[in-house]
């Protein structure tokens, strides 16, 4: 039996580095999560609508962008792709603890770096997951995927009590300079990545007549036409919707309703990573025993259900304990159910449509997030924070009735992956590079 070590020499070099530097960038976005309310709130003193609107803007370049992002995704080399928008982004959040230090920070400069990094992010993203299939051979892809989701809420869990420790003694403009040193470490590690050869455009790329329109078009269309995606999709957006609602106004929740402080709010991010951590680990083992039906049909009820203690909950380190083991519970069964369904969805995309196909996915999960978060606002502003995150928990129920309802439920087996699934385009061969991260159900994405 292989050691988890070999499995992961196994996969190659690059995907040591990939995973190295996508791990460092989620420590520093993991510090940028503890600190970006901590700023908003407790210094700034920003509204539960402000609040609200800052949540808006970060996702709100999902929904501009996701899709244009899928077709440039599919005609360039991704490396590039991923290095540029590291360096990009590195740039971006250096505004806010320099324009703290000449002290012009305000809620319009957060909305404005915002929107940037939210932009950069899009196509970040979209190149890191469009690469997973490319990387490894078909039959080590959820294996894979999973490693991606340990490595992942390991880092999310050390950077939220790292961000705690630095807000409390720095203070939370200074925290951000870590995300900046973050990103830059992300991208020197892609940029070591081996990449064997000049990218080979796929068709749609090499016919210079064609629109970016029709491209994206194939994305929308694949997605449409292909029933287990679709419906898996759709569940995956029903989830964005809820999520978006009650991910809104959280950390406000806690800081001013439940009086969690940064301290607390770190404490309870930093146990949900530990969930995702243990629920990637776990993930192709629960899949092995269960089938991916039941699998996915249990991730999906679980989040709603370990939503429902925050809507109790009152000030005190008992409930912060009760919430952080709640957190704990969702995001474990959100790591289970997304490396899943993703690893579904890239078995069954011919290569040459997924960064398309997964960026209408990323379309319709998080380009939902900006218009959920503004009727978060809404609704906190007329019945209050507690009422907002009920109806967001609500929401998170109606996803499990169209899997229940669905074929996908059904699954007893991992399907078979697309008939031309052993070579990229961009002339990657499956093994030997990196690996990325998730979409909906997965440890949060850089804000």
């Amino acid at each position: 039996m292989r050691t988890r070590a070999q499995a992961g020499a196994a996969l190659g070099r690059g995907f040591r580095l990939y995973l190295s530097g996508e791990a460092a960038g989620l420590v520093g976005t993991s510090v940028h999560l503890v600190a970006l309310p901590a700023l908003a709130v407790l210094e700034l003193e920003a509204t539960a609508g402000q609040a609200a609107l800052l949540a808006s803007l970060t996702h709100l370049p999902t929904f501009l962008l996701a899709l244009p992002a899928g077709a440039i995704v599919d005609r360039h080399a991704k490396r590039t792709l991923m290095v540029g928008t590291d360096l990009a982004a590195a740039g971006a959040v250096a505004v806010i603890p320099a324009a703290a230090a000449v002290g012009v920070l305000t809620m319009p400069v957060l909305y404005g770096v915002a929107l940037v990094l939210g932009s950069v992010t899009v196509v970040h993203q979209a190149a890191a997951i469009a690469i997973v299939p490319q990387l490894v051979e078909p039959e080590r892809l959820h294996g894979a995927n999973a490693r991606v989701g340990a490595a992942f809420g390991a880092a999310e869990t050390a950077g939220t009590y790292l961000g705690s420790v630095v807000v409390a003694v720095l203070g939370a403009a200074r925290a951000f300079w870590l995300d900046v040193l973050s990103y830059l470490v992300s991208a020197w590690c892609a940029a070591r990545i081996p990449e064997p050869g000049a990218p080979v455009r796929h068709t749609a790329a090499r016919g210079r007549g064609r629109r970016m329109a029709g491209e994206i078009g194939e994305g929308l269309a694949y997605t449409a036409r292909t029933p287990l995606v679709r419906d898996l999709v759709l569940a995956l957006t029903l989830t964005g919707v809820g999520v978006g609602v009650s991910g809104a106004l959280f950390a406000y929740y806690l800081l001013t309703s439940l009086e969690a402080g940064p301290t607390g709010l770190g404490i309870v991010m930093g146990l949900s990573g530990a969930g995702a951590l243990a629920g990637a680990l776990v993930a192709p083992r629960i899949v092995a025993r269960f089938g991916p039906g039941r699998t996915l049909l249990a991730g999906f009820a679980t989040c709603p259900a370990a939503g429902v203690p925050l809507l109790v909950a009152g000030p005190g380190p008992v409930w912060l304990a009760v919430l952080a083991a709640a957190g704990a519970l969702q995001l474990a069964a959100g790591a289970v159910a997304g490396t899943t369904q993703r690893s579904i969805r890239q078995q069954l995309c011919p290569p040459q449509l997924q960064a398309r196909a997964q960026q209408t996915s990323t379309w319709l999960v998080s380009g939902s997030k900006p218009f959920a978060a503004l009727a978060a606002g809404a609704l906190a502003t007329a019945y209050g924070a507690r009422a907002a995150l009920a109806a967001g928990t609500l929401l998170l129920v109606v996803p499990v009735l169209v899997l229940w309802r669905s074929p996908v439920s059904r699954l007893t087996a991992m399907p078979a992956p697309s008939a031309s699934t052993s070579t990229s385009d961009d002339g990657f061969t499956p093994t030997g590079r990196e690996q990325p991260p998730a979409d909906a159900a997965q440890p949060a994405p850089r804000p």
